[in-house]
């Protein structure tokens, strides 16, 4: 019975030896799943607040980016859009590459259209030139090719060959690249110096698709002798269709490959003018009022304009109009002129009968009757004679620089009080000449010492103990009187960090001058670009020295305001200096 009994206890205790093991690993199984299900949960928590991280890190690089597109342009753009075009670093005249971002294309554009209609001075073309000719993005709703084109126009309707020529230098790789090329090459031919116009073609690269300067530069290896050079250039022009029949005759006569050529004269460009010129044996060739400017120079240069028959005067009458619109060398009528028959008694009597004279013949017989005089009175008074024959016709564009060149050779000094001073009035002098040399006054403040720091660039401790020495010396005269440039130069000093006499009440004394508001717009609006646009819009035909005094005040107070200073010391070089 013992023995029953211990052999099924013994039988128990292996039973719960051998399921123990599986409890164990199911309970930790159980355990196992619940920290998995936690861990897998909390992985999902923390993947969930990561990818929110990565996304709301993910939109605002992208918002970034975009603002930096917006912005500054550079990121995922077409880079023609990102270049910048120009000559002069923007920062020489106080601006920035972003000089134009807060002006409309319209609004710039229009400004354009009214400066164009205007003759400016010099002063507002050497602004105008630092405007436009700084590198900078395009305005708002321009894009850059426009923009580019905008200068590359406002170069060749000025005629700046000098400028046009840095521009290619500087700017590699731009759309109207072609067109200034070709200006450079017609200005060239224009003015018969093929050979330089041919060392031009150095700007023409394979980017540069354009048939007249490909015949052009054709035409330059034959010029220098180079033609089996042209030859093979030729073959490709024609396998392109590029060519035409009167650039292949002319081009074939040239290369020897034909011995004869038509002589068929082609005003269709001054290039095809050009080469009817050289092929053409005798030409007798007419410009009238339809000739092309650019074919009217190329005459005057190659002394191609004469005038067979001096009786002629209807042919005269063209060529009068035509010197007076820039078109033929004025020096040309005068030639002319000469060669017109007269009588010894018509040149005699030449002050009592030219009244009675058509006009074709008035103008030549005073000119021969001031050529065949001695003293000098006579001399200005058939000049003076002159003039009203040409005001009268409305070409005094031909004689006024004429006048006045004939009047300086005579020498004023050699000239009788009575005409005298009408002899001085009539005297052109160029830019340079009107200015005159600086005649400091110490005794009126904007013609003081002190403008040596705007005009002579004088040290900034020397400028101080002028302005110290100079406003105590004036203080002391009671009736003086502190005009509107007086004002625009304390303006700039105290703009420029220089200390005022604290009895000089600046604010006060500018109360008085008012500022349009239109302008002040382009100050809050930040378009400082934009304002020295409508700078040179304000001086126009006039030198600054021309302007009224209130007028030169709030040009130079604008200025100062958006810290524009070089702009502002080319307007005080000709408005605030005595120059003799």
């Amino acid at each position: 019975m013992k023995l029953k009994s211990s052999s099924f206890l013994y039988c128990l205790l292996i039973l719960f030896l051998y399921f123990t093991p599986l409890k164990s690993e199911k309970q930790i199984d159980i355990w196992d799943k619940k920290e998995k299900k936690q861990s897998t949960e909390n992985k999902k928590k923390i993947n969930k607040k990561e990818s929110q991280k990565l996304n709301l890190k993910s939109i605002q690089t992208i918002e970034l980016n975009q603002n930096i597109q917006i912005e500054n342009k550079p990121l995922d753009q077409n880079k023609k859009e990102n270049k910048v075009f120009g000559i002069y670093d923007p920062a020489e005249n106080d601006f920035s590459l972003n000089m134009w971002s807060s002006t409309k294309a319209e609004e710039v554009k229009s400004s354009f259209k009214r400066i164009e209609k205007v003759k400016l001075s010099q002063t507002a073309n050497q602004i105008l030139e630092r405007i436009i000719l700084s590198f900078s993005y395009a305005p708002e709703g321009m894009n850059g090719e426009e923009f580019v084109d905008l200068k590359i126009n406002w170069l060749i309707k000025n005629q700046r060959s000098d400028l046009i020529e840095i521009f290619l230098t500087q700017n590699e790789e731009f759309k109207s690249k072609g067109k200034a090329v070709q200006f450079l090459v017609d200005e060239n031919i224009a003015n018969a110096n093929i050979k330089e116009g041919c060392e031009k073609i150095k700007f023409i690269d394979a980017k540069i698709k354009d048939a007249y300067l490909e015949k052009f530069k054709i035409y330059c290896l034959v010029f220098n002798d180079k033609k089996s050079e042209a030859q093979l250039l030729l073959d490709l022009l024609r396998e392109q269709k590029q060519s035409d029949n009167f650039y292949d005759d002319k081009i074939n006569f040239l290369l020897g490959v034909s011995s004869k050529t038509t002589n068929k004269i082609s005003e269709k460009n001054l290039l095809n003018f050009y080469l009817s010129s050289i092929t053409t044996k005798d030409l007798n060739f007419k410009p009238n009022k339809n000739t092309k400017e650019e074919i009217w120079r190329y005459l005057n240069a190659s002394n191609l304009i004469k005038l067979e028959d001096a009786t002629d005067k209807e042919r005269l009458k063209e060529l009068e109009v035509a010197a007076n619109q820039d078109q033929v060398n004025k020096d040309t009528i005068f030639k002319i002129y000469q060669q017109v028959q007269f009588s010894l008694n018509e040149l005699i009597n030449a002050k009592n009968i030219y009244k009675t004279l058509p006009d074709g013949d008035a103008k030549p017989l005073i000119y021969q009757k001031f050529l065949l005089s001695e003293d000098s009175d006579s001399k200005i008074e058939y000049l003076l004679l002159l003039e009203e024959l040409f005001k009268k016709e409305n070409l005094l564009n031909i004689y006024s620089k004429f006048l006045s060149d004939k009047i300086q050779e005579i020498g004023i000094d050699n000239i009788s009080d009575k005409y005298q001073e009408i002899a001085q009035s009539r005297i052109i002098s160029d830019d340079q000449f009107l200015l005159g040399k600086v005649k400091y006054n110490d005794k009126i403040l904007h013609q003081s010492k002190i403008i040596k720091f705007y005009i002579e660039d004088e040290n900034r401790k020397k400028v101080q103990k002028d302005i110290d020495k100079i406003f105590k010396k004036i203080s002391k005269n009671r009736k003086y009187f502190y005009s509107a440039k007086d004002l625009a130069l304390a303006d700039s000093l105290i703009n420029d960090g220089f200390t005022l006499p604290s009895t000089f009440n600046y604010q006060e004394l500018s109360k008085k001058f008012d500022i349009p508001n239109n302008l002040l717009q382009l100050i809050d609006n930040n378009q400082n670009a934009f304002l020295a646009l409508k700078i040179v819009e304000i001086i126009g035909e006039d030198e600054p020295n021309q302007l009224d005094p209130e007028t030169i005040y709030f040009i130079t107070n604008l200025l100062n305001r958006m810290d524009l200073k070089q702009i502002r010391n080319i307007v005080f070089n000709s408005a605030l200096p005595l120059r003799i």
